[in-house]
C-alpha cells in the first residue's frame, strides 16, 4: 500500500510502550486508503511519564486522533480533563479526539462485546466470567460485561491493588445481574475459578513475548467453555493452545482490535469505517496472505 504524504495530510497515531507489536497502523491506513482520505496513521513509543507533554505537542502539530495501548490507557485518563462517560467509568482512555482540545474515549468495552458476538455467536447476558488481568483492557471488559447482564464475574490479577480497585468499582455499580468475586493474586487460586466459568478472558500481556508460559494450565479449562485472549499478534497464543487442547473454543484478540478501532475511526472522522478492508489488513498481518 503506497501512502502519498502532502502538506495537507492529516496525521493520526497509536502510542504505547512498547509499540512495535501494534497492528493498528495497518488497519487504519488501509481504511484511509479505501476511503480516499488524505491521512496517515503512525506509531510512537512513549513511556507513561512522557505521555502528557507528548499529547500536547501532538495537538500542536495537527494530529487529529490518537489511540492508546498498554501501559498508557490509565495515564491518558489522568492526563485529560474532557472524557466521555465510558472513560470516566473505567478510569481508562484508548481513544483521543483532537478538535479544539483533547477529549478521551474508551471503545474497548463495546469492541469486546462485538468481537464476542462475532467470534463465538455469544451474548454476555446470563454467563459466568473469569477475567485474568485488571488493567485498562481488563477493566473495560469487566465493566462492559457487568452492564451487559453477566451472571457472575470473577477477577484475578497479580497486583492486589489493581484487583481490589476493580472489584470495588464493579460493586459500586450495584447491578443485581452480576455477582462480583475475586480469585486473588496467586496462580493456584486461579485454576478452579477459571474452570467454573462459561467465558474466560485473558487480559494480561503475558504471552506477547516468545517462549513465555501460559498463566493458566491446561487443567484450568474444559469442554463447552469459551476462551478469549486479548493478545492479537499471534494466530494462537500459549494460553489459547492450552484451552483448545482441553476442549474449549478459543479466539485471539483480533476481533476486539478491529471493532474498538472501527469505533475510534468513527469518533475521529464521523464516517462509517470500512470494516471488511480493516479486517482484511489485520488478518493478512496475523494469518498471512491466505486470509480471506
Amino acid at each position: 500500500m503506497n501512502i502519498a504524504i502532502s502538506p495537507s495530510t492529516v496525521p493520526y497515531a497509536v502510542l504505547g510502550h512498547p509499540i512495535r507489536h501494534s497492528l493498528s497502523p495497518r488497519m487504519h491506513n488501509a481504511a484511509f486508503a479505501a476511503l480516499g482520505m488524505d491521512a496517515i496513521y503512525l506509531a510512537f513509543d512513549v513511556p507513561p511519564e512522557k505521555l502528557k507533554p507528548t499529547l500536547l505537542v501532538m495537538a500542536d502539530l495537527g494530529f487529529a486522533g490518537i489511540n492508546l495501548t498498554v501501559p498508557l490507557k490509565e495515564a491518558a485518563f489522568r492526563a485529560l480533563v474532557h472524557l466521555d462517560q465510558a472513560a470516566r467509568n473505567l478510569g481508562s482512555v484508548n481513544t483521543i479526539k483532537i478538535a479544539g482540545g483533547l477529549k478521551g474515549f474508551s471503545t474497548d468495552g463495546e469492541g469486546f462485546l462485538r468481537a464476542i458476538r462475532e467470534d463465538f455467536d455469544l451474548t454476555i447476558k446470563g454467563l459466568s466470567l473469569f477475567i485474568l488481568g485488571c488493567g485498562g483492557a481488563g477493566r473495560a471488559v469487566a465493566f462492559a460485561c457487568a452492564t451487559a447482564g453477566a451472571k457472575r464475574i470473577t477477577l484475578a490479577d497479580a497486583d492486589i491493588r489493581r484487583l481490589e480497585r476493580l472489584e470495588a468499582d464493579l460493586r459500586s455499580l450495584k447491578l443485581n445481574e452480576a455477582a462480583i468475586a475475586s480469585a486473588g493474586t496467586a496462580p493456584p487460586g486461579w485454576t478452579g475459578a477459571c474452570h467454573k466459568a462459561d467465558l474466560v478472558v485473558h487480559a494480561t500481556p503475558m504471552g506477547m513475548r516468545p517462549n513465555e508460559k501460559s498463566l493458566l494450565p491446561r487443567q484450568a479449562f474444559r469442554r463447552r467453555q469459551f476462551v478469549y485472549d486479548l493478545i492479537y499478534m499471534f494466530p494462537e497464543t500459549v494460553l489459547m493452545r492450552a484451552a483448545r487442547e482441553a476442549g474449549a473454543r478459543v479466539a485471539n484478540g483480533l476481533g476486539m482490535l478491529l471493532h474498538q478501532g472501527a469505533l475510534s475511526f468513527f469518533i475521529w472522522t464521523d464516517r462509517p469505517p470500512p470494516l471488511p478492508v480493516m479486517r482484511r489488513a489485520l488478518e493478512e498481518a496475523v494469518y498471512g496472505k491466505l486470509a480471506k
